[in-house]
């Protein structure tokens, strides 16, 4: 494809995702349908690698795309898990090639889980950190881990509470350079009915997309990349793909 079809390609898709986000009958039917498919727990349908994944194939679609975009020499992902995700950043990282490396955090990380992410082929670039994300020893360590990389992609999919990934948020950050991206998964929970999580801290007013919203009141280093949810339609992460656009 010639640079010109390539830039006619990319206006007419630009287009076409402008009408469909603003088509309010699709995005009525895209949230019933989102809904109607957490009632079968759809997002544990799906493995990368052999290990479960536990996300929908939409955002792993959206992050391949930043990461290719980005080209992080890091990417850090607080919540493991079965490792499915983790393992999915780092064969990216592979088919980019060069010394990337992926760091993953979890405040209870299951031995049958850490063993069958040490065996797979991904291993070698994978680091596994217990403890909790928002812990100030867990948080010392991460910038030491991170201060020789200059690239750094972070993905916050553990305690979904307003508090805990608004301290997230603050910590982690600084990290982010001109240009990647921080990504907070399931701020779709803020979009769902009243009684859908009647077992768990989280919920309408208290998620992580208020944590969003309140992080941006007073950071001005990111913005919601809205065209990333408005291609997809099906994700666990609208509002959640921040974009650092300054230093």
């Amino acid at each position: 494809m010639s640079n010109t079809g390539k830039d006619e390609f990319e206006k007419e898709k630009k287009l076409a995702i402008k009408k469909m986000s603003a088509n309010k009958d699709l995005g009525l039917l895209t949230k019933s349908w989102f809904i109607e498919s957490c009632t079968y727990k759809y997002s544990y349908n799906f493995t990368w690698m052999g290990r479960p994944v536990i996300q929908y194939p939409q955002d792993m679609i959206a992050m391949q795309e930043i990461i290719w975009q980005v080209k992080p020499d890091l990417i850090i992902e607080t919540g493991i898990a079965h490792g499915g995700s983790l393992v999915f950043y780092a064969s990216m990282l592979e088919l980019i090639g060069g010394n990337g490396q992926v760091l993953g955090i979890d405040l209870d990380i299951r031995q049958h889980n850490r063993s069958a992410i040490d065996k797979h082929p991904m291993a070698k670039r994978i680091t596994m950190l217990e403890g909790s994300s928002i812990d100030e020893a867990i948080v010392r360590e991460v910038y030491n881990r991170a201060k020789t990389k200059t690239r750094v992609l972070i993905a916050l999919d553990s305690n979904h509470t307003h508090d805990h990934v608004l301290q997230e948020l603050k910590a982690y950050s600084p990290l982010v350079k001109k240009d990647s991206y921080m990504v907070i998964f399931d701020t779709v929970i803020e979009d769902l009915p009243e009684d859908f999580f009647p077992d768990r801290p989280w919920g309408k007013g208290n998620n992580p997309k208020t944590a969003v919203r309140e992080f941006l009141k007073s950071n001005d280093r990111f913005v919601i990349d809205k065209e990333i949810e408005n291609k997809l339609l099906i994700t666990v992460a609208p509002d959640g793909y921040l974009q650092c656009i300054k230093d």
